[in-house]
């Protein structure tokens, strides 16, 4: 049966989002001409259309090979990331105020990097405590006193935003260390161009396939001084990496060579050098995207086979920068994540823009009993981890489940801290057929460099399991296009 052989049978017949703040069907701000005209063409689909053009965008996404990794304890499996046709919208107001927002939060934790591998003064002030970054695993006491170009250390970062109950912004998390996704955003726009023309017609949506060009001169801004024409390398730890499909298609996009470690070395005038079949070429900028501790095993890990040997020489001797720096990870570690709003007021002067989930540090005593007393109704999460692992949402876990969680939680309490469970916002997204609810984040990508630039799309995250709110790819979220309004 095609989809034009029931035209009684709407898209959204039944269509019910359970309460929940949904992005196209509960907007404060009325509807928008583009949004009606959306929901319009929408409407005026069948769930069978709209299937038989998912099916096709999945047989594509596969030919294409854009795939994502899963690790288990026995096997690496490559799997499609889930892509929902149905599109997530923001307008142009919106627009305006997360970019601000965003900014102001990148602006600030650019600050407090360069403070705490410098003066120290938001540590010496007791706004943050000492022991909290110091002591931390992504504090990496070899870059006291070295001023990265431009003293930006994040020149790439992810922030995972949420939207509450009332459809007011929230940030989750920062990323700044090495985030992924971003091809996601430009791959989904390409998509819906080609299962989706319909919906895109007429609309004045803000592009998204600059962002190539855009990161490869971030790169180029943060060069070493003097250099006319840098020469940028992505730095990759090869193709059994998770977000492999990324790096290959990044460097596509910039136009630069990918690299492994072993295509890279250090010789004794401390620059770095790449392998070519004409001999060695010196390179200046590396988006690296291999993690602090395997970076140069002469350095940090020397086990490790990811990296280069020499790299922090040549990083520390100013002949070659590192995007994004090394000891970023500090920033986004979950605990730090709570301080955010302090630095914005201290380094900046300003109050900030995008408000903080209220957040518990299971370090301290009282944060400790508070969650323990109300492990059932919070969300408890691992400061350093990411991609959904190691946390526990108190009210979707079993007895069974919170009782061995508490015990890990008395163990180490430093590890964790707890939020309580937010009723992110929601999304039609095609289910088995038919058209339901499910809950989405928002991960918009900013660049840094000479000028700071919101790329204005993001990453839009579904949790396609029924009632979850958990919408990392790593455990079974998928994708929608986000469209950016530009009128």
């Amino acid at each position: 049966m095609s989809g034009t052989d029931t035209p009684d049978i709407r898209l959204f017949a039944g269509y019910d989002p359970n309460g929940f703040f949904c992005e196209l069907t509960n907007r404060r701000d009325g509807q928008d001409a583009s949004i009606e005209l959306l929901k319009q063409r929408l409407s005026s689909m069948t769930p069978t259309l709209l299937q038989e053009r998912s099916d096709s965008a999945e047989v594509e996404l596969y030919n294409l090979g854009i795939t994502f990794t899963v690790y288990t304890e026995r096997t690496a499996i490559d799997r499609i990331l889930p892509f929902d046709l149905i599109p997530r919208i923001i307008t142009k107001s919106e627009w305006k105020f997360l970019e601000a927002g965003i900014i102001q939060r990148v602006r600030a934790l650019n600050h407090f990097l360069w403070d705490i591998y410098h003066d120290q003064n938001i540590l010496k002030e007791g706004i943050i405590p000492a022991a909290l970054i110091l002591e931390n695993p992504g504090y990496r006491p070899e870059m006291v006193g070295f001023d990265p170009p431009g003293r930006v250390y994040i020149h790439v970062c992810g922030t995972d935003i949420i939207r509450d109950p009332s459809g007011r912004f929230i940030v989750l998390e920062d990323n700044a260390r090495t985030p992924s996704g971003v091809s996601y955003v430009i791959e989904n726009r390409h998509m819906m161009r080609r299962c989706m023309p319909d919906l895109l017609a007429n609309l004045d949506l803000r592009p998204v396939d600059e962002y190539g060009s855009r990161l490869r001169q971030t790169l180029c801004d943060v060069a070493p001084e003097g250099i006319e024409n840098p020469q940028v390398v992505l730095l990759s730890p090869g193709t059994y990496n998770s977000a492999y499909f990324e790096h290959v298609f990044l460097a596509r996009e910039m136009g630069v060579p990918l690299v492994e470690g072993r295509d890279l070395v250090v010789r004794e005038d401390n620059c770095v050098y790449m392998k070519t079949i004409a001999g060695l070429k010196r390179v200046h900028s590396i988006y690296r995207r291999i993690d602090d501790a395997f970076l140069d095993p002469e350095a940090f890990n020397p086990e490790s086979m990811l990296g280069v040997p020499g790299l922090m020489r040549a990083y520390k001797a100013g002949t070659v920068t590192l995007a994004n720096a090394i000891g970023t990870g500090v920033a986004d570690d979950k605990a730090v994540y709570i301080y955010v709003p302090q630095m914005i007021e201290y380094y900046l002067g300003e109050k900030p823009l995008l408000d903080n989930v209220q957040t518990h540090l299971c370090g301290k005593p009282e944060g400790l009993q508070y969650t323990l007393d109300n492990l059932e109704k919070l969300v408890v999460k691992p400061v350093g981890e990411s991609g959904g692992y190691g946390m526990i949402i108190g009210p979707h876990a079993t007895p069974e489940e919170c009782a061995a969680f508490r015990e890990k939680l008395q163990a180490d309490p430093a590890n964790y801290i707890s939020q309580p469970v937010i009723s992110l916002s929601a999304s039609p997204t095609l289910c088995d057929g038919k058209i339901e609810a499910r809950h989405v984040d928002l991960r918009p990508f900013t660049l840094s460099g000479a000028q700071t630039w919101v790329l204005p799309g993001a990453l839009s995250r579904v949790a396609l399991r029924k009632g979850s709110l958990v919408v990392n790819s790593s455990q079974g979220g998928g994708s929608k296009d986000t469209w950016v309004l530009a009128s």
